[in-house]
């Protein structure tokens, strides 16, 4: 069975920076722990990053979310550092947008039976491109673990749950 972990923005911006929340710090423990597994098993593991030009404001996003974030090349931008050792020689997708169409025709293509998904938002990135996997792919097993995801708030995290649930997505509460 070929499986895949998609780490989605764990980024400084969103866990200690602009956008951090206490909720994003709880998980990170969670996710290292996720993500030594697939590594212990062998199993790819692939990374996003929420990622924005100068012009942010300018953009739609920026207009609703006027909060600069994940500007390209900023530290902000980066992978937290308690993550930082697992990105190395793995594919890093950047992300202008919510959902990114590069990751979804990656999983297409790959041949996975099973994608799980972590990271954050949960409300935001994480069940946009859970759903795109799922639209581009559905026969493929899709998964998000609950402990390993945060949302903007712990309402908009269980609601982006319950979403992902309804589309036959599974959630995972270890």
């Amino acid at each position: 069975m070929k499986e895949l972990l998609v780490v989605v923005d764990i980024q400084n911006d969103f866990v200690t920076g602009s956008l951090g929340t206490k909720e994003a710090q709880e998980i990170v423990q969670n996710a290292r722990k996720k993500i030594e597994s697939y590594e212990q098993d062998n199993k790819e593991i692939v990374f996003t990053r929420d990622t924005h030009e100068e012009n942010y404001l300018m953009t739609q996003e920026g207009r609703n979310l006027p909060v600069k974030h994940c500007i390209r090349g900023t530290e902000g931008w980066e992978i937290i550092p308690e993550l930082q050792e697992y990105t190395k020689g793995r594919r890093i997708f950047d992300k202008p947008s919510f959902g990114s169409i590069d990751l979804a025709s990656y999983i297409r293509d790959g041949g996975y039976d099973r994608v799980e998904f972590i990271g954050l938002c949960t409300d935001i990135c994480v069940v946009s491109n859970a759903l795109l996997v799922k639209a581009y792919v559905p026969e493929i097993t899709v998964s998000a673990d609950a402990s390993c995801c945060a949302g903007v708030t712990p309402q908009s995290h269980d609601s982006a749950l319950c979403t992902m649930k309804m589309c036959q997505i599974e959630i995972n509460y270890k």
